[in-house]
């Protein structure tokens, strides 16, 4: 369902994100990503369009963005073409085909709020990353946000969007760090950013086996 969800925008996903969120949020979010340090070798869930593989790969060695829709990859195909260090490739998060301990870091956004099992998704990420590993995720979240401007963004979700996935959750910061830390990472870095519209964002680090 998911899939079929996305996959339906794949055409006009960026711009009707822009619409939802505002853009000064994505802009705000990408300027964060870009004081990242060198990330190795990434892997991406829920790269879409690719809309922030761009910036992430200039931050790794490789990566490998991936996503459950292939219409939304296609469109990632043709942005990233001209990035050697960047792969395109279909998964679904919460069950890659990746073996244990083969990546550096894993990056999501605008993702964990929409996946049926959170927890599995960070599970997954926990069993690929190699030890000290880092995980970065950014999501979108109505915690922190006036009532008007969350019923505002509600209103243009519904107008771009449609009927939202069943599965959406709006995370507060504890509570996601709180599930990351239950998964098995040390939080590093947690903050809500943004001015009318929020985000979460979070890195974590793989902790090390006794």
């Amino acid at each position: 369902m998911a899939k079929k969800y996305w996959s339906r925008f794949a055409d006009s996903y960026d711009k009707r994100q822009e619409y939802v969120v505002d853009k000064r949020l994505l802009d705000e979010i990408t300027k964060k990503l870009d004081h990242l340090s060198e990330l190795g070798e990434v892997v991406e869930f829920g790269c879409g369009t690719g809309y922030f593989t761009k910036i992430i790969s200039q931050k790794s060695q490789s990566i490998m963005a991936t996503d459950i829709s292939d219409s939304l990859l296609e469109v990632a195909k043709k942005r990233l073409g001209d990035y050697p260090n960047v792969k395109v490739q279909q998964e679904d998060c919460m069950k890659t085909s990746f073996t244990t301990e083969v990546f550096d870091s894993v990056f999501m956004a605008n993702l964990i709020h929409v996946v049926k099992s959170p927890t599995a998704v960070l599970q997954e990420c926990h069993r690929i990353l190699r030890e000290d590993g880092v995980l970065i995720i950014v999501t979108f979240t109505g915690y922190g946000m006036k009532l008007w401007e969350k019923i505002k963004m509600g209103l243009r979700f519904a107008k771009s969007w449609g009927k939202p996935p069943a599965h959406v959750h709006s995370f507060s910061l504890q509570e996601l760090t709180s599930i990351m830390e239950d998964t098995g990472f040390t939080i590093k870095i947690s903050k809500v950013i943004g001015d009318n519209t929020k985000a979460l964002y979070v890195i974590g680090q793989k902790n090390k086996t006794a």
